[in-house]
């Protein structure tokens, strides 16, 4: 299928204008198609355009009355011609039903046998369910009306017009909306209803899921309430779309989908076990996310996809403002500090990063590789750096004159850049140059002199950039003094690498006396690595137990990690730290966070012997801490999963199991049962028979994806030979159960018996990825890289692998990221063998 070119957009869009589409969709067929009818009424100021389709049978195709011919479809692409300057263009297909999280989503509940479906037509994949014009500058309104079983229960865009007869639904016509915001939801849904300042609001899930979303219906509304009412603080333009709907679908591939009038969310948020506050603040920030693209996206749309930063860098900033701002959820920036921008700093970082507002993406499947920790964390902390600047009225002020300049349109870079130029003043284009037109990290570190009187000398900030992409930036930032017992005195500093050369001395803390510890970039103002100098770095433990500020806490932490990440201190320097300071952590997202971005670190960067006592080391400042934290807090049970993660222990995980010796306050319920399954599997004390009976107890979607995963770890030849083929060859199964599959295949223990693995991988791959539909083929991809398997003969396969033309892009760009990240681990292995001999 081609992709659409950025040229071929802006053809059709300087050429046509679609002033609206008639869907009328009859989902009663059973089976595996639909029928799907459109009418699109568009205007032309040439003789030729096309339209995009993809069904699994063309009936009939319809052009101002005259019938064309539906073998002319090419792959996609339904040429028209003959255009006169008002036409109406009518196209029947039977479309079909997916597995993979597009399209028309078909699920059937293992649960109780029910069928759901919704759309997610996100990038180009409207055309799954209906013609047209599958691009973000065509809006148009969308009235649609669905013929499906008379006890389900269907929702889409805008409110229900009419239900004329069992069985049959007439939605009222969308505002203008860009094709990929087409949403729907069919099938036997459970549903609670609410409203808030006018707005009806709805929250969906599947029936068996119903008891669940019952407990926690509370809280989400109360969210989405609170997330309304500052919003319409922020913003002059009231949320314009009517009602407000929340679906929890199976099997969605993102997080969640910003749909105007139904945004779905994968149904994993709606919590059938013990959950940790940082899970319930991830739903949070996905709510407030998700309702920031009601202005950032579904209000004014990017032209083209070279602007998705427009999209999500506001939704990812103003998601976390938001949470921080107007929910419980108060320390949301420290979770952003610690793992948001972790993400963001690897992904620039790699040999695929890329501004964060490109000049050009060629093709809406370049668009797609760019959904990244780039366009979505290091955006946002560009734009906190741009408020810290600005000023929040000036920035705010520009926001709004975009929107009333804007809205229910198009819009570009330059565009938002004007308003915001407007309202504050300023001339943006350097700023513009610097932060979004160019790609890397730069890197702050702390230089400090001290006297022997236990004064400043001399305390320097020094920026640098890597050589492959030498741009210094303008950074506004705090600094921090934090004395030994916590105490902290933080002022801010404007760096200027046009006047002092990326060497900003503060010469006001010249004769100050030293602090313990001098941290650059305190309350996480701009997107840089931070360095702190050597004492400061020493007496990181002793601070960390004595210092109140939980974003501080983070910030040390994310420069402990990140400087093992780069191999500028030992792996093992990080274990230490974990040992001496998590036990007394008290912020539950914090040691959350640590565990699991130090487990990538143990796994990979420590030879299978130096691992097998720093995991030890881990697992006992785990049980440290569960040993400290209050019953059935979630700091006891993100201890709890800490420890089942990384001790060797079986007896103990077995006890559990079994009810014996369990902490009191912890609930051993589903999904941690499955997790120490899942541990067990791996240490190969429980295998097929005990996977088969939790599954049994466990009927659900949930429980299957969980057994897959178990499966496909188990320690056993038969199972990793049934695994690679499912991840390598089964389109049957769906796309979470083949991730689920992939996610469990390799374990660190398990090297040896994985070892002919690894170049299958990069003989398997590129067919598999053909297989299926780019997000999937990229996901499933991602999770099958032999990542444990760091070793040179597997850094030459992925050279000779992506020395070839005849890669997918999704798979280029996943083989370059994950063999950056070996030959990071590899470093970092030759450094510690060199310490320890």
């Amino acid at each position: 299928m081609p992709s659409l070119s950025r040229a071929e957009s802006t053809a059709r869009g300087a050429s046509i204008t679609v002033a609206s589409y008639q869907v009328d969709l009859d989902l009663t067929g059973g089976g595996e198609r639909f029928r799907s009818h459109v009418t699109i009424r568009f205007r032309a100021t040439g003789t030729e355009t096309f339209a995009e389709v993809k069904p699994a049978e063309l009936l009939a195709v319809r052009l101002n009355g005259a019938d064309l011919d539906p073998a002319a479809l090419d792959d996609n692409r339904l040429p028209l011609t003959g255009l006169a300057e008002e036409n109406t263009l009518t196209v029947e297909a039977e479309m079909a039903y997916t597995n993979t999280g597009e399209g028309m989503h078909r699920f059937v509940d293992p649960a109780d046998g029910e069928t759901y479906l919704y759309a997610m037509s996100f990038l180009d994949d409207v055309q799954r369910i209906f013609a047209a014009f599958d691009q973000p500058d065509l809006k148009a309104p969308v009235t649609l009306s669905v013929t499906a079983p008379a006890h389900w229960t269907v929702a889409a865009n805008a409110g229900l017009a009419a239900n004329p007869s069992p069985g049959r639904w007439e939605f009222a016509p969308t505002l203008p909306i860009a094709t990929y915001f087409f949403s729907l939801i069919a099938g036997p849904w459970h549903v609670r209803r609410d409203s808030h300042d006018g707005i009806p609001l709805g929250v969906y899930c599947r029936r068996s899921l119903a008891a669940h979303l019952d407990a926690d219906a509370e809280e989400i509304f109360t969210v989405t309430k609170q997330c309304l009412d500052r919003f319409h603080q922020l913003f002059d333009e009231r949320y314009p779309f009517g009602k407000y709907d929340q679906a929890f679908v199976p099997e969605f591939n993102a997080g969640a989908m910003e749909n105007p009038g139904l945004v779905t969310f994968r149904d994993d948020y709606i919590f059938r076990s013990a959950v940790t506050d940082t899970q319930r603040e991830l739903r949070a920030t996905t709510i407030a996310h998700e309702m920031a693209h009601m202005w950032f996206g579904d209000l004014v749309t990017m032209r083209w996809w070279d602007d998705l930063w427009l999209n999500e860098s506001f939704a990812e900033y103003l998601g976390t403002r938001v949470t921080a701002e107007a929910t419980r959820f108060g320390e949301a920036w420290t979770t952003f500090a610690l793992r948001r921008k972790a993400w963001g700093y690897a992904a620039d970082q790699r040999p695929s990063t890329h501004p964060v507002a490109p000049e050009q993406v060629t093709d809406a499947a370049e668009g797609l590789l760019n959904f990244d920790g780039i366009s979505y964390a290091k955006g946002a902390s560009v734009l906190r750096q741009l408020v810290a600047w600005l000023g929040d009225e000036a920035f705010l002020a520009g926001l709004n004159d975009h929107f009333a300049r804007h809205r229910f349109g198009n819009a570009t870079l330059a565009d938002l850049l004007a308003s915001l130029a407007s309202a504050s003043g300023r001339d943006l284009s350097g700023w513009a140059e610097s932060w979004l037109r160019s790609a890397q990290v730069n890197t702050l570190r702390a230089e400090v002199a001290v006297a022997a009187d236990g004064r400043y000398a001399e305390v320097a900030i020094t920026q640098t950039a890597p050589p492959t992409h030498p741009v210094l930036r303008p950074h506004r930032i705090g600094v921090g003094r934090y004395a030994v017992d916590g105490t902290a005195d933080r002022f801010e500093v404007d760096l200027d690498p046009k006047t002092d050369d990326g060497r900003t001395v503060l010469a006001g803390l010249a004769g100050e006396p030293a602090a313990a510890v001098l941290l650059p970039n305190d309350g996480d103002l701009t997107f840089a690595k931070i360095r702190l100098d050597a004492a400061s770095a020493d007496a990181v433990p002793l601070l960390l137990p004595r210092l109140a500020d939980p974003l501080a806490r983070a910030l040390l932490w994310g420069e402990a990690l990140d400087a093992a990440t780069d191999g500028e201190r030992p792996v093992l320097a990080v274990v230490d730290l974990i040992a001496a300071a998590l036990p007394g952590e008290a912020e539950v997202i914090i040691a959350e966070d640590v565990l699991a971005l130090s487990r990538s670190l143990v796994d990979r960067y420590l030879d299978p012997l130096v691992r097998q006592g720093a995991l030890a080391r881990v697992a006992d400042a785990c049980r440290r801490l569960l040993d400290g934290a209050a019953p059935g807090e979630s700091l006891q049970l993100a201890a709890a999963r800490g420890l089942i993660s990384a001790t060797a222990d079986a007896d103990l995980l077995a006890g559990w199991l079994a009810g014996r010796d369990v902490p009191v306050g912890l609930a051993v319920d589903t999904e941690l049962r499955w997790a120490i399954l899942g541990r067990l599997v791996v240490l190969g004390a429980a295998g097929e028979a005990e996977i088969a009976a939790e599954a049994a107890a466990d009927p659900s979607a949930a429980g299957a994806e969980r057994a897959a995963r178990c499966r496909a770890a188990l320690p056993e030849p038969a199972a990793k030979r049934a695994a690679w083929e499912v991840i390598v060859s089964n389109t049957e199964l769906s796309n979470r159960l083949v991730e689920a599959t992939a996610a469990g295949f390799w374990q660190p223990e398990q090297t040896e018996l994985t070892v002919d693995y690894v170049s299958r991988y990069f003989a398997d791959m590129p067919a598999a990825a053909r297989l299926r539909t780019p997000w999937v083929a990229d996901e499933v991809a991602k999770l099958a890289f032999p990542r444990y398997a760091v070793a040179q003969p597997t850094r030459e396969a992925a050279a000779a692998l992506l020395s070839g033309d005849d890669l997918t892009p999704g798979l280029r760009r996943v083989v370059t990221d994950a063999d950056d990240d070996l030959r990071r681990a590899l470093v970092a292995r030759t450094a510690v063998a060199a310490t320890i001999a």
